[in-house]
């Protein structure tokens, strides 16, 4: 029998063992899934009656579309900010002033250890307090502010991780030839980086994106806040929500597979040339 690189590759008895495991766990969920949804249907949550108010365009235009603006609306302003916070910090953190390094460093160990919702809810009574912004847009205020300096401080932590996981020769190369530490870190390491980051910055984004919906405890407008305010409408909790997840996973794998095929594209741009071919030499007779 071949061996795998991880484990033995299993023998007769072992591949038999492993699919009466596999049949098992198969049976039990589907008789786990079977159980929940002849439960929801003993109590009413299935039926058509439940289903027909999204069938309207009155109950869109008035819960689900602004749920869905106000999580795109926060997640995106939250992903700009915390990606400059996150790539400032991450820079500092590298830098060779060795104060910059320390303020770096005690910033995003500090907003990485609080909780997000803490965050939220400080920044949402501190701009009320002050009247930093007006009364509607104090809680997608206190949202991203929350999300900007937590995943700010994550995504700094993925930038020194890149840039860390480079050969040092790379560093050493642009030192040799006269680049200062700027000069080297914008033209050489960083572009270099960004391509291997991308796969973590692309999981940590849709970590924002989910997040929004920790605004619901400082009465922002997102999704599932949404989707519990119709089954509270409609007594319907169990379609509500069923609908506010499959729009919720249905944005977040739009945002992977855009984000992953932006890495594809930057990935086979930043490939080598192919070398060019020697042109022939024609040699003439009387040569």
């Amino acid at each position: 029998m071949a061996a795998s690189v991880l484990f033995d590759a299993p023998g007769p008895r072992g591949r038999v063992r492993n699919r009466v495991i596999s049949g098992v766990t198969i049976a039990v969920a589907v008789l786990l899934v079977w159980a929940v949804i002849a439960r929801l249907a003993g109590k009413g949550q299935l039926t058509a009656a439940k289903w027909r108010p999204f069938l309207t365009g009155d109950l869109w235009q008035t819960y689900v579309l602004p749920g869905i603006v106000g999580t795109l609306t926060a997640a995106a302003l939250s992903i700009v900010l915390a990606g400059i916070l996150g790539f400032g910090l991450g820079v500092g953190r590298l830098s060779p002033v060795r104060p910059v390094r320390w303020i770096c460093a005690v910033i995003v160990e500090f907003f990485r250890a609080v909780p997000v919702l803490i965050m939220m809810i400080f920044a949402y009574f501190l701009f009320a307090l002050y009247d930093v912004f007006p009364s509607k847009q104090l809680a997608l205020a206190g949202v991203v502010t929350g999300l900007t300096l937590y995943n700010g401080a994550v995504i700094a932590e993925i930038v020194r991780s890149g840039v860390g996981s480079l050969p040092r020769g790379q560093g050493e190369a642009a030192s040799a030839l006269g680049l200062s530490w700027g000069q080297t870190m914008r033209s050489v390491l960083l572009p270099q980086a960004i391509t291997s980051m991308l796969p973590v910055l692309v999981s940590q984004l849709v970590v924002v994106l989910k997040d929004t919906a920790i605004g619901y405890q400082i009465t922002f407008l997102e999704m599932v806040r949404q989707g519990t305010v119709v089954g509270s409408t409609y007594g319907n909790y169990v379609p509500a929500l069923i609908v506010i997840a499959v729009l919720m996973i249905s944005l977040n794998f739009t945002l992977s597979a855009a984000a992953t095929r932006l890495e594809k594209r930057l990935r086979r741009s930043k490939r080598t040339p192919e070398p060019m071919a020697a042109a022939p030499i024609n040699i003439e007779p009387g040569d």
